[in-house]
């Protein structure tokens, strides 16, 4: 039994084929076209290239199959909360309520966010999470979210918002100080790869007010690095180290507030080496691999075979 998952995130257009006979999940993915030195695309333009791209991406998943799918799982919204909302969105439902209309197969309907964590407890191998409570961590460009997960028949998940960023997100402070450096957006695997050139060491003291984070002052920071003389590596490197701090201390005190608890780590920002070493030796930390941490439809596909009672 095969099922399709759309993901027409602001980054990426995504497609999944998930076959539940072996458990194998096929990836297709193309990012958004973004000009040099520009922090990401209007909505309208997200919408135009979402269009563009998605026959591609879709056509790629079934290179080999002929089988129509059993179930689609398409993600709607940015998140499960009111008012939550995104245009680019569109792009993806439309295209999985015409497919279900055309082929008179049902459509499951989720968020980003639930997207992401069920692909990074698909990836870990830790689907049977949906059925406990656990913590999970969506950082992305658009999030940096410690969210605590139980079970819920309606959503698969019900979550609370644990901790936050209170200004700038993870994937944002990445990208302005990538693009600060002269690197193309997104500009997370490239920071990574300059912050492995460094060897410094540096002793971050966070800020953290009542379980979240400010980020904001990470920017700052970095450029003034620069001005004073530090080497692109040595800001790429503390720039990526004073997330994992934050992101540390988020963990740490959710961890007290609701007790030992899994913890699964999600979204795009979460497949950084350098960050993902340093938090699997601190708590017991569940992370996608870098494929199923970006954006991507992986955790859709397995939203509709949960819901459907297809596994």
């Amino acid at each position: 039994m095969k099922i399709l998952g759309l993901d027409t995130s602001n980054y990426t257009t995504s497609a999944a084929l998930y076959n539940t006979e072996n458990g194998i999940i096929t990836l297709s993915g193309k990012l958004l076209p973004v000009k040099k030195g520009e922090l990401g695309l209007r909505q309208s333009d997200a919408v135009f290239h979402h269009t563009k791209q998605l026959p591609e991406v879709v056509s790629h998943v079934f290179e080999n199959e002929k089988e129509i799918p059993a179930a689609i799982g398409v993600s709607v919204r940015p998140r499960n909360i009111p008012g939550s909302y995104m245009p680019c969105f569109l792009c993806g439902e439309g295209l999985a309520d015409s497919i279900s209309g055309i082929c008179g197969i049902p459509v499951y309907k989720t968020s980003h966010q639930i997207g992401h964590i069920l692909a990074a407890l698909y990836s870990s191998d830790r689907l049977d999470l949906v059925q406990k409570r656990f913590i999970a961590f969506h950082v992305s460009g658009g999030t940096t979210d410690c969210l605590l997960c139980e079970p819920d028949d309606e959503n698969i998940l019900d979550i609370t918002e644990a901790g936050t960023s209170l200004d700038l997100k993870a994937g944002q402070a990445v990208d302005r100080v990538g693009l600060m450096l002269g690197l193309d957006f997104p500009c997370g695997k490239q920071l990574e790869k300059l912050a492995m050139k460094s060897t410094e060491h540096f002793r971050i003291r966070p800020v953290i007010k009542d379980g979240s984070c400010c980020l904001s002052g990470l920017e700052n920071k970095c450029r003034a690095m620069l001005d004073n003389g530090s080497a692109p590596e040595d800001a790429a490197l503390y720039c990526i180290e004073y997330i994992y701090a934050s992101i540390k201390s988020m963990t740490e005190y959710a961890l007290k507030k609701y007790g030992s608890l899994p913890v699964v780590f999600a979204g795009g920002v979460m497949s950084d080496k350098i960050i993902r070493n340093k938090l699997e030796k601190d708590f017991e930390a569940y992370f996608a691999e870098p494929a199923f941490s970006c954006d991507n439809a992986a955790g859709t596909a397995v939203f509709a075979a949960l819901k459907g009672d297809l596994i």
